[in-house]
């Protein structure tokens, strides 16, 4: 048969469906049943894979909220462990969990506070006019570098400091530099001012706004940056969140002599020259507490000059608000002609506020009669170096208090000038007699500031060992605290003038670190006369949940009372 003649014979040919029972052809009832029973078993394998791919994606899903939501215990429970067990030294687990939320923040799988629990407002604070959604901070040895502002930010704090920052890069302390007391969740650090330089900070900080300009739709080029910077787009300049604020502690290079108080002025002005535009709040860190000759700097004269000169240079700033200026103070300088000092040199010079505590150099009485400590962590109270953990708390309160009350007296008056000279009496010298003079004298050293602080320290603290080597390198603090932005220029009043803000019936502002570990602390905190409790220690080992548990747990304590 031929082509043409087999293709009419397919045209023509009835389909099978169509014919007829009785002109169908045979099936075996054999191979019915097996065709059947192939058709079910697909069905059942598309049954199957429906359920498996519909539990998988729920799981995903259910997994991807439970791990990205700081509420889960997850996060306290089995990765903080983990993490000191990859990494036992403490400085190395810090730079691994800021390299995997940085990581985890570039696809959207980082840790962030789910929902809006502040959207009540019932732990809202005003703070330099300036609404904060709550008083909860970290503080700025979480990320020195401001590597990780935006993540830390979605943990749910109203205030992230980021520092400090030296004028130049400069490595810090020789390693090992932070050691752990997991026993007593405390810290020993030496880290040594480590900082990339404030041009590098500035930098990573101007990409920050440049980036959430363009998602802003204003465009990603240098009057992108400026509308954002000038507040075109509705938020912090520095924080870039409503209701938040961002703080950029800076300090001196190591190679600086705090007896060169110029070059010491000049190291903050460069800092504030290169941040101050990307933040709300510059913090000036003079309490580093194995920062050689830097507390030297608290004394009234040398602080008085250095922040005059931080709060001019503030002042022009290149943008239509200016950012606050707070300065970080000791725990262990902590006398009544101390606390007086560092006041009166916070008015003269404009200042906006006092941050209360960072790490000490005393080691507080960490256990309860009759609890032995682990050896190790024995031998590592002998380290030298700034220690932090919730043993400090007792002292951050009482400090706060003083500082409130000094703060709210206001500045003193100077009694009139002589009207010839006076000479003191032989055998004394000009400030020995307790009428001549408020200015507290000049500590000879830094040791004798030292000695002078440690004289009114709680019965519970107890001197660092004197047989320690000393540090070759200067040491910061890992609990560095911070304030929040004011958004109108500083003002600098006399000596001896009362400042516009005592007469408008404002106060100065404080910040607390130090100890504060849960809720019924920050309310402490709070109601003893600070606006923010600012943590660190407290994070690392509670985990990145740790700001909400502490909200959470302050909600709690609100409703109780009601």
């Amino acid at each position: 048969m031929n082509t043409a003649v087999q293709m009419r014979a397919l045209r023509i040919r009835p389909s099978v469906s169509r014919l007829r029972p009785s002109q169908r052809p045979f099936v075996h009832p054999t191979r019915q049943a097996s065709t059947a029973a192939a058709d079910a078993h697909s069905a059942a394998n598309r049954t199957k894979n429906f359920v498996y791919s519909t539990a998988l994606t729920l799981a995903l899903s259910f997994g991807y909220l439970y791990v990205t939501d700081t509420r889960s215990s997850f996060h306290e429970w089995l990765v903080v462990p983990v993490l000191r067990q990859i990494y036992p030294d403490g400085e190395d687990a810090h730079h691994a969990g800021t390299k995997i939320v940085k990581a985890l923040h570039s696809f959207g799988l980082n840790p962030r506070e789910r929902g809006n629990p502040d959207a009540a407002g019932d732990l809202a604070v005003e703070v330099f006019g300036h609404t904060l959604v709550n008083p909860i901070g970290t503080s700025a040895g979480m990320d020195k570098g401001a590597e990780i502002p935006t993540p830390v930010f979605e943990l749910g704090a109203g205030l992230v400091e980021v520092g400090a920052v030296t004028p130049l890069a400069q490595e810090g302390n020789p390693k090992p530099r932070v050691f752990r007391l997991p026993s007593q969740n405390a810290l020993i650090n030496r880290y040594g001012f480590n900082s990339e330089g404030a041009e590098t900070v500035a930098m990573r900080l101007r990409h920050r706004v440049r980036q959430f300009a363009y998602h802003a739709g204003l465009g990603i080029d240098e009057e992108a940056e400026r509308l954002v910077l000038d507040g075109e787009a509705g938020v912090p300049p520095g924080s870039l969140v409503p209701g938040r604020l961002l703080a950029v502690q800076i300090a001196k290079n190591k190679t600086t002599s705090e007896q060169d108080i110029e070059a010491v002025k000049r190291d903050y002005t460069t800092c504030v020259n290169q941040l101050a535009k990307y933040a709300d709040i510059i913090v000036v860190n003079v309490s580093s507490p194995n920062t050689p000759g830097l507390r030297a700097l608290q004394n009234v004269e040398p602080l008085t000059q250095l922040l005059n000169s931080v709060v001019q240079a503030a002042s022009k700033v290149d943008r239509k608000t200016k950012p606050a200026i707070m300065v970080k103070v000791s725990p262990d300088e902590d006398s009544e002609e101390q606390v007086s000092g560092i006041c009166e040199a916070v008015w003269d010079s404009g200042v906006d506020g006092v941050i209360v505590g960072n790490t000490t150099k005393k080691r507080p009485d960490p256990l309860p009669k009759g609890y032995l400590l682990p050896q190790d962590e024995a031998n590592l109270l002998l380290e030298q170096g700034g220690y932090s953990g919730p043993q400090m708390f007792e002292r951050t309160l009482t400090l706060v208090k003083k500082y409130r009350k000094t703060l709210d007296d206001g500045p003193k008056q100077l009694p009139p000038p002589p009207s010839k000279p006076e000479w003191p009496a032989v055998g004394h010298s000009i400030g020995d007699e307790p009428d001549s003079s408020i200015v507290p004298k000049l500590q000879d050293s830094p040791s004798d500031a030292l000695s002078s602080a440690t004289s009114s320290l709680p019965p519970a603290s107890v001197d660092l060992p004197t047989e320690a080597s000393p540090l070759p390198t200067n040491v910061d603090d890992l609990s560095a605290s911070a304030p929040i932005a004011t958004l109108k220029p500083t003002s600098v009043p006399g000596r001896n003038a009362a400042p516009a803000s005592i007469t408008a019936g404002t106060r100065k502002v404080i910040f607390a670190t130090g100890g504060i570990t849960n809720g019924r602390q920050a309310r402490e905190i709070l109601d003893a006369g600070a606006s923010v409790a600012q943590v660190y220690t407290a994070i690392i080992y509670g985990g990145v949940g740790t700001i909400s548990r502490i909200k959470e747990e302050m909600r709690a304590e609100a409703n109780k009372k009601r």
